[in-house]
């Protein structure tokens, strides 16, 4: 049997992994602001992960209700966030010497990667389906295991975005300052456009009943589930 903890931690790392906007603000963070700037920015992404992947761990409706009434509201702010934020990047231009990130930089790199994971409801759809898929919702009643698959996740996610962090900062050194304007560019212009997707595109009437269907089967599926006493 697997431990809850390994589940946890394989679920974390898998839904961090993938190459989205908050990765390009990690990349353009490292590579402009240096390792202390891209590992609260990753911190901050790990952060709103632990969240989603609380309240999915203990079946909180409340999430899947808020969700249904705000989900649409909620996506439209991360969409303008990001338009802002990539326009920013875009417009950024790196220093020769990378500075010493501290206090309010450091501050402010948190709360943006962290304002761009909570503003998106899929990662909360994305937690509650696999937790369900691998079936550790059976978690829910054993605080133990519970926590210790929110240990598992969180750890995921660290692990994730600190090996994505070190990496970049590895390769800065072979970046020269007209590489690195072009590496803000192309950020911005990466997050610019998932922005545009999450304001015009994803709020079309051909996505927005599917993500209301699927809250409402969680939140059906979390009513109805009673706690069982062993982790398959």
């Amino acid at each position: 049997m697997a431990s809850i903890f390994i589940k946890g931690l394989i679920i974390g790392f898998a839904l961090a992994a993938p190459v989205g906007p908050v990765a390009a603000v990690c990349v353009q963070k490292t590579m402009n602001r240096g390792l202390r700037a891209g590992l609260v920015s990753g911190l901050g992404s790990a952060s709103a992960d632990l969240f989603y992947g609380t309240a999915a761990a203990f079946g909180a409706s409340f999430i899947t209700e808020f969700f249904l009434e705000h989900g649409n509201w909620l996506q439209q702010v991360g969409g303008v966030i990001l338009v802002l934020l990539g326009i920013r990047l875009f417009l950024a231009r790196p220093r020769a010497e990378q500075p010493t990130a501290r206090g309010h930089g450091l501050t402010g790199h948190f709360l943006t990667t962290f304002l761009l994971t909570f503003t998106n409801p899929m990662t909360f759809l994305a937690f509650t389906a696999i937790l369900a898929t691998m079936g550790l919702g059976a978690a829910r009643g054993h605080s133990f295991l519970t926590a210790e698959l929110i240990a598992g996740l969180s750890a995921g996610a660290l692990i994730w975005w600190t090996l994505l962090v070190i990496t970049v900062h590895a390769f800065r050194k072979h970046f020269s300052y007209e590489k690195l304007i072009w590496v803000n560019r192309i950020a911005g212009i990466f997050v610019v456009g998932v922005g545009v997707l999450y304001i015009f595109v994803l709020r079309s009437s051909s996505v927005e009943p599917r993500i209301e269907r699927t809250l409402k089967r969680i939140s059906l599926q979390i009513s109805v589930q009673e706690p069982v006493g062993t982790i398959g």
